[in-house]
């Protein structure tokens, strides 16, 4: 069994395939997902995983270099804002469009739904090197 603490096997695939640059997407249960990304489904039902509990989990096992969210953020929903940026400590965040978002997601590896419920409760993160 992992030691680590992510224990969904599709999501720990996806991060152990990725390389410098890759992108992987954490959504919220509303986030359009393209055919053309990976969909790994988290979401039970409102709230079950939230957001941050999938965020923190991939923080765990992911290298990341920098992170993107939507600029609306910031007025829709500065507490989950505010839980990213502890999360994501020395971690750059940089802020677009929502729909300039939507539309990078269309390049990523894969897109992680999870149950939260809230307004733009979306993450693009970059993968780093770990060396």
């Amino acid at each position: 069994m992992k030691k680590t603490v992510l224990l969904n096997a599709p999501v720990s695939r996806l991060i152990a395939s990725m390389g410098h640059t890759d992108t992987l997407c954490i959504g919220d249960a509303g986030l359009p997902i393209p055919e053309e990304s990976e969909r790994i489904d988290l979401a039970v039902t409102r709230g079950i995983p939230s957001f941050l509990e999938v965020l923190s989990a991939v923080l765990e096992e992911l290298e990341v270099e920098r992170a993107l969210c939507a600029e609306e953020i910031k007025e829709k929903n500065p507490q989950i804002l505010e839980e990213i940026k502890k999360l994501l400590g020395d971690i750059p965040l940089e802020f677009t469009s929502h729909d300039i978002l939507k539309s990078l997601t269309k390049k990523t590896r894969g897109v992680v739904r999870s149950g939260e419920c809230t307004p733009f409760a979306n993450i693009i993160l970059f993968s780093g090197v770990a060396f």
